[in-house]
């Protein structure tokens, strides 16, 4: 599927804006973990504009809504709705899919062409389990995908995490069939980024011929102390990521007034 590149002037790098983890509830007034998710991401939004960007494309890497809730669906789409020309989401364990795809369903094609430049996203989810794993047809969709991708270069997004972001924690939550994912991304050149969320903190490094990035939630933040998952005090963000019809790439985590 084609995205719309009339706001990009010939040879300028594709935008891309990647939010995760909104937890947004049914009760806009509720309260988890501490945090209010509806202010929060007001916050995280707020800050995009603050800082000038204009994406081209907004990601949103699941666990949109904590309960599931069509109104949390609701109220996230009228937040988010003018700050991209092209949006996509996939759901993470917190969401409920079918409703997820029912109240977002314009954002919701797996495949997305921008530029250069191909965005796939997968679901990773497993209905009533907090861990992930990618289905068959998840990696026939993925192996489609690249196969009549052409020259482009790859950008993959899923929910769950395909490393551990700390050698010291025993992540059992993550995704579940890694090792065969980074196996078919490393196999192909035109792979460049792998972008997932579900942890709540800031993650950076490469693979062979790939990025793999996550992002601050828009709600609470994770950390990992003495080998186990704490809750973090620092603020909420985003990441914003250059895409260069060359396949290289720029980046960089921004948090609510820099804290």
């Amino acid at each position: 599927m084609a995205a719309d590149d009339r706001r990009r002037d010939a040879g300028a790098p594709i935008l891309l804006v990647q939010i995760t983890d909104c937890h947004l509830l049914a009760d806009a007034h509720a309260e988890l973990r501490g945090v209010l998710p509806e202010h929060t991401l007001a916050q995280v939004c707020a800050q995009i504009a603050r800082d000038g960007h204009q994406p081209d494309v907004l990601l949103v890497t699941g666990d949109i809504a904590h309960d599931g809730s069509e109104a949390a669906y609701r109220r996230f789409a009228e937040r988010v709705q003018a700050m991209a020309p092209v949006i996509r989401v996939l759901p993470g364990n917190k969401d409920d899919g079918a409703q997820l795809r029912a109240s977002l369903r314009d954002w919701t094609p797996s495949v997305t062409d921008v530029g250069n430049w191909r965005i796939v996203t997968l679901d990773s989810t497993i209905a009533g389990q907090g861990g992930g794993r990618l289905s068959g047809i998840e990696f026939a969709k993925l192996d489609a995908a690249v196969a009549d991708a052409g020259e482009r270069h790859i950008l993959v997004a899923l929910h769950h995490n395909p490393v551990q972001t700390d050698s010291t924690f025993d992540d059992r939550m993550m995704l579940g069939n890694a090792r065969i994912l980074l196996q078919h991304l490393t196999a192909w050149r035109q792979a460049r980024v792998l972008m997932w969320g579900h942890v709540h903190q800031a993650f950076d490094c490469r693979l062979d011929n790939m990025r793999m990035l996550t992002t601050p939630a828009t709600s609470f933040q994770f950390a990992i102390r003495d080998g186990q998952v704490v809750q973090d005090a620092q603020s909420p963000g985003y990441r914003w990521l250059k895409l260069y019809d060359d396949g290289s790439i720029a980046t960089s985590v921004v948090r609510v007034d820099g804290k």
